[in-house]
């Protein structure tokens, strides 16, 4: 009966522990969550149900991706090209909320409807392509070759040209 009284008070003692580290881990957690909330809301001036609706858990860190890398007016991008590639990808999943965000985005940033247009117009083209290469199984190794001997003959022709002017 000893040695049940003593493996109980451990086991409680244990559960106990695990129970204060969880609840602690929760409030670390939600603390967080609350100060990304707040950051999001200074930076865009409110909280976009999709931000509200991702896991609590894991908010902190998407917001720091898309603040560092959409929101971010240090990369080595612009915002108008980050918009533009974001409209390319998004109307090849297709995801209608991004086709949306991304297009709205990229005019934000001083795009026109021409280079909107464009650029859907050049995401069709490289779906087009891939879907032939792919499809036709050409020999990736050739296309290697082929593609450098290609962009090596155009890059002398840009070379003579820009020396004939």
């Amino acid at each position: 009966m000893l040695k049940t009284t003593g493996l109980m008070m451990t086991l409680s003692a244990a559960a106990t522990l695990l129970v204060a580290a969880v609840v602690h881990t929760a409030s670390a957690e939600d603390s967080a969550a609350q100060a990304t909330y707040r950051d999001i809301e200074h930076t865009l001036g409110s909280v976009p149900t999709f931000f509200k609706m991702f896991p609590a858990i894991g908010i902190a860190g998407a917001w720091t991706e898309f603040k560092s890398v959409q929101l971010n007016p240090e990369t080595k991008l612009n915002g108008k090209t980050k918009e533009l590639l974001g409209l390319a990808v998004a109307a090849q999943i297709p995801c209608q909320y991004c086709i949306y965000f991304h297009t709205a985005a990229a005019k934000l940033n001083g795009a026109s409807d021409e280079e909107i247009r464009e650029t859907v117009a050049m995401a069709a083209v490289v779906r087009h392509w891939s879907t032939v290469l792919n499809g036709m199984q050409v020999d990736f190794a050739g296309f290697q070759k082929e593609t450098d001997a290609v962009l090596k003959a155009a890059a002398e022709k840009a070379k003579s040209a820009a020396k004939s002017q």
